[in-house]
């Protein structure tokens, strides 16, 4: 379990250093009942902050940074999707 103190540095806190820093892809990876949800968000350039590109469930499919598709389920021991 993620403590109140982690939860609020990779939601706001690394949001900020990382987009001042030019990074331009963030993704966080957080547990909801018990399954993975992937976070996606891609840098705007001009105002130097991130924009949520999507919230995955169940699967990530995506063709930006890269192309990837996973079975978010799948890595969940026992949980096939």
């Amino acid at each position: 379990m993620e403590s109140p103190e982690s939860a609020n540095r990779d939601r706001t806190v690394k949001l900020v250093k990382y987009a001042c820093a030019g990074i331009p892809h963030y993704w966080r990876v957080e547990e909801e009942d018990g399954l993975p949800v992937v976070h996606a968000y891609e840098l705007d350039r001009l105002t130097r902050s991130y924009a949520s590109t999507g919230i995955h469930r169940r699967e990530l499919r995506i063709s930006v940074p890269f192309a990837i598709e996973l079975d978010l389920d799948g890595l969940v021991p026992g949980r096939k999707s």
